[in-house]
């Protein structure tokens, strides 16, 4: 029995006015180029902002500083209600050190401080420099730790020998000792009349 015609497509698959959505395409792209063009005579005589070129951090962040402190923000009564890092540049909160991070080194934040996402190109000359800075940088700590070893071993050699002569004068002590024990003196009265002991002179 054959199924009865529907309106209904009945391969499951979706079908698109492609018409309609190719209008709808133009439409965008049109709207498009109008905000790109300036609507003033002034607006198309000003030059684009040149921003500087990625510069390194000359400072170091700090995330620790203010842990567990509560620090009040006036610029706002919603933000200082919440909790987080604020950034003074954007004027903004965010929740944790590490949405900090990505804050302050992306590109938002970079464009606030007059910065661009580029970086300088590096020429042949700096990376040559650069590489035997590393190499010399290499060498130095290789040394100092060869110099520190020797050190080291002199250091441990002497306490050990400091360690033998205390055992040595502590032995030779108790020896003493029992001499003076054995022969019947005392040994604070034989220390006071300047004389070790009247045993052997046998050493």
């Amino acid at each position: 029995m054959a199924s009865k015609a529907t309106g209904k497509n009945d391969n499951f698959r979706r079908t698109w006015d492609k018409d309609e959505y190719e209008k709808k395409a133009k439409e965008r792209l049109q709207e498009l180029e109008d905000d790109d063009e300036p609507s003033s005579s002034s607006q198309r005589r000003e030059a684009p902002i040149k921003r500087k070129l990625l510069k390194k951090r000359e400072y170091e962040v700090d995330l620790e500083s203010n842990l567990g402190k509560s620090v009040v923000i006036t610029k706002s009564s919603t933000m200082s209600q919440s909790g987080g890092y604020y950034c003074n540049v954007c004027d903004c909160i965010v929740k944790d050190s590490i949405n900090f991070l990505d804050h302050i080194n992306g590109k938002k934040h970079q464009r606030n401080l007059g910065m661009s996402m580029r970086v300088e190109r590096s020429t042949l000359d700096q990376v040559k420099k650069r590489f035997e800075l590393n190499k010399r940088k290499r060498e130095e700590e290789k040394q100092t730790a060869d110099y520190d070893l020797d050190e080291r071993v002199a250091i441990l050699k002497e306490e050990e020998e400091q360690r033998k002569q205390q055992r040595k004068d502590y032995k030779r002590e108790k020896k003493l000792k029992t001499q003076d024990q054995d022969s019947g003196v005392d040994p604070d009265m034989a220390a006071m009349m300047g004389f070790s002991g009247f045993g052997s002179s046998k050493k």
